[in-house]
C-alpha cells in the first residue's frame, strides 16, 4: 500500500509534470472506482491544474476550484504516460481503473491489482467533503506536530502501539509497512500499550517516526512514479523481510499474521529476544 512517503513523492512528481497542464478527459474504466457523482467527471474537462496536495494517503489535484481526490488503497498505483494510447480505454478485467488525459496527449492511469477493489476517486468542491480526509489526524511531518502534540495523542490510548500508529484518525499517513519500520528503529515491541509508554519511550518513538518518514521521503525524491514501489521495498529493513537477517543485530526477522495483514519485527531489537505469539485471528489491528 502506498503510504505517506510514496504519496508525497507522487505529489512532487505530479506538481512538476502537471505545471500549466489542462484536463482533457477523465475516463473511468472500473465503475466501482468513482465514489461521487456530483459534480460529474465531465465538469473537470478543460480545467487547468492549479495545484497538487497530499492529505495523509490521499492525493488531491486542484483543478481551478474542483478537486480530483484519489486514495490508492492497498493495491492501487499511478502510472504516468508521456503519450497516452490513442482511443478510449476498453472496460475489462484488467487492472486499469481510471485514465486522466491532458490536452497535450500526456496523462496518467490509475490501476488496481487483485480482486479487492478499494481504489477510490472523488470529485468534490472541498477536500474536506471526502469522509476519509475529514477524519484524518495530524500529519506526522507537519512543522507544528511536535512532541507535546504526539504525547497528547497517545496519553489515553489503550491500544497496542502498532494499531495506534496505523489509525488514520489518530496520525495521518502511516500504514502497515512504515509502522513496522518505525517500531524497529525505536527498538519497541508492536504489542506495547500506547498510553503506557514512558516519557523516554515516547521521545524515542517520536524521533523514530519523524526520522523514518523523512528519510523515506528524501529517498523517494526525484524517483519516477513507476519506480516508487521498488524504491520503497528496497529501503525497508524489517517489513516484508520475514526470515531474513536483521540489518542491525543479525537476528532472524519474524512475523505475526492476522486475518488480513501481518507485521514483521526483530526479536532481539524489539522484544528482548522473545518471539511474539502469532494469533492469526487476533484483533490487534482492527
Amino acid at each position: 500500500m502506498p503510504e505517506l512517503p510514496e504519496v508525497e513523492a507522487l505529489r512532487v512528481f505530479l506538481t512538476e509534470h502537471l505545471a500549466e497542464a489542462r484536463i482533457a478527459r477523465v475516463l473511468p474504466v472500473a465503475i466501482s472506482v468513482l465514489k461521487t457523482y456530483d459534480p460529474p467527471l465531465g465538469a473537470l474537462e478543460g480545467r487547468p491544474v492549479t495545484g497538487v496536495a497530499r492529505h495523509g494517503k490521499f492525493l488531491d489535484l486542484d483543478l481551478d476550484g474542483l478537486h480530483l481526490v484519489t486514495h490508492l488503497a492497498r493495491a492501487g498505483w499511478l502510472h504516468w504516460k508521456d503519450r497516452l494510447p490513442d482511443g478510449p480505454p476498453k472496460p475489462g478485467k484488467g487492472p486499469l481503473a481510471l485514465r486522466v488525459a491532458l490536452d497535450d496527449g500526456r496523462g496518467f492511469d490509475l490501476t488496481e491489482a487483485g480482486t479487492q477493489k478499494r481504489l477510490a476517486v472523488y470529485v468534490v468542491h472541498d477536500p474536506q467533503d471526502v469522509p476519509g480526509i475529514a477524519r484524518l489526524g495530524p500529519d506526522p511531518l507537519a512543522e507544528d506536530f511536535d512532541e507535546a502534540a504526539f504525547a497528547a495523542l497517545l496519553k489515553d490510548e489503550r491500544r497496542r502501539i502498532k494499531g495506534a500508529l496505523r489509525d488514520q484518525s489518530l496520525i495521518a499517513g502511516i500504514g502497515n509497512a512504515y509502522s513496522d519500520e518505525i517500531l524497529h528503529v525505536a527498538r519497541m515491541s508492536p504489542y506495547k500499550i500506547a498510553g503506557r509508554l514512558t516519557e523516554d519511550e515516547r521521545h524515542t518513538l517520536y524521533e523514530a517516526m519523524r526520522g523514518t518518514l523523512a528519510e523515506a521521503v528524501e529517498r523517494s525524491r526525484g524517483v519516477a512514479a513507476g519506480r516508487l514501489k521498488s524504491e520503497k521495498k528496497s529501503g525497508l529493513r524489517v517489513h516484508g523481510r520475514t526470515g531474513e537477517a536483521c540489518p542491525v543485530c543479525g537476528d532472524t526477522i519474524r512475523e505475526v499474521s492476522f486475518s488480513d495483514s501481518s507485521l514483521q519485527y526483530c526479536p532481539r531489537c524489539q522484544t528482548g529476544g522473545k518471539p511474539l505469539a502469532d494469533r492469526r485471528l487476533s484483533r490487534l489491528l482492527k
